[in-house]
């Protein structure tokens, strides 16, 4: 997988867009729109997860099946565990050729493209494909379905509107979104729709169990060691309602842990028996933080989040904050105060 932007375009798609689409498009709509395309980057989000990379690859897929060019890039180079989602496709470089059509998949505001993506490609999408509510409808067209536990529901969707099989690998991209974006099926934004797309890619060849082994149940050593030194600091607000668990990078070097080790660790606050909404803080490269909202009905993470520029999910949500550490933390606590405060509960 590459994660360079190659050369600058040479026309007139060069020229950014003005006001973003209003109109939501539906399956088919969006099917055509992908077919009037003909080399075709697929943005990712940066700290890239399964549903991001298994619609970014299952599109991919897709279209290349089409006689399309099509070649999937993201800021951050993700992780070998997810190797399995482009085994086996070579890369192309689509960028060199004009012009070129931009699609984002499972990002809910440009900004999460990170750099050097949202440099290169900040108001040139020409389609959004995503299920978050937040969705800023940033593309010259969206396709948002809220409704869907992960974006790799909609590229199902999109393969059934292409009127294509879908093929064992293609079963894995979608499975892997599904299983990942709903923490094993786990979490409440799961629908019976879940579970018959579910089903129907392990007919289709998704090998299930060996997704779920990989995402759910394989630690590395330094994750362990990482999880040990951030749970003994988890701190307590609000009566118990709410946890926050800390990630700095003094820790990530002590441990030898990876951004790749990182993307369970949002759910951990959330299973501490008592707590509503859970908090992960995270410092990145850059010196900002990154932050995970996990809550339970009938809190909701993204109305958390957007009192600090994010958003995301009822149950799932994140937004980015600046500062020192012992600021931003006190930040981050006043705001789920000022939160559980509108719904009268401290």
């Amino acid at each position: 997988m590459a994660d360079s932007t190659g050369a600058e375009r040479s026309t007139a798609a060069n020229t950014p867009k003005g006001q973003a689409g209003e109109e939501l498009l539906s399956a088919q709509e969006a099917a055509e729109c992908l077919l009037s395309m003909e080399n075709i980057a697929i943005l990712c989000h940066q700290y890239p997860d399964g549903d991001t990379l298994g619609s970014g690859y299952g599109l991919c897929r897709a279209l290349r099946r089409l006689g399309k060019r099509a070649q999937v890039f993201c800021s951050d180079t993700p992780g070998e565990r997810y190797a399995y989602l482009w085994e086996g496709l070579e890369y192309e470089d689509v960028l060199k050729d004009s012009p070129y059509s931009v699609v984002a998949v499972d990002v809910a505001d440009e900004t999460l493209l990170g750099e050097p993506l949202y440099g290169r490609f900040r108001g040139r999408v020409d389609l959004c494909i995503d299920h978050h509510g937040s969705n800023r409808r940033y593309g010259a067209k969206n396709w948002v379905d809220s409704k869907a536990a992960a974006t790799t529901e909609m590229i199902c969707a999109l393969y059934h509107s292409l009127e294509l099989s879908v093929d064992p690998a293609a079963a894995d991209c979608i499975f892997t979104g599904i299983a990942t974006d709903t923490g094993c099926f786990r979490y409440s934004n799961v629908t019976a729709r879940t579970f018959r797309i579910a089903a129907e890619m392990l007919e289709k060849g998704a090998r299930g169990a060996e997704i779920n082994r990989r995402m759910f149940e394989t630690k590395s050593r330094s994750l362990m060691d990482l999880e040990q030194l951030a749970v003994g600091g988890v701190q307590y607000f609000y009566k118990g309602k709410c946890a926050l668990l800390t990630v700095t990078r003094q820790m990530m070097r002590e441990t030898g842990a990876n951004e790749d080790d990182l993307e369970g660790l949002p759910a951990i606050p959330r299973q501490i028996e008592g707590v509503a909404v859970g908090l992960t803080l995270r410092e990145t490269e850059t010196g900002e933080y990154k932050v995970s909202v996990r809550t339970e009905k009938p809190f909701n993470a993204a109305d958390i989040c957007r009192l600090m520029g994010g958003g995301g999910h009822a149950s799932a949500g994140g937004c980015t904050l600046s500062g020192n550490l012992e600021d931003v933390q006190d930040q981050l606590i006043a705001q789920v105060g000022r939160y559980f405060r509108s719904l009268e509960i401290v």
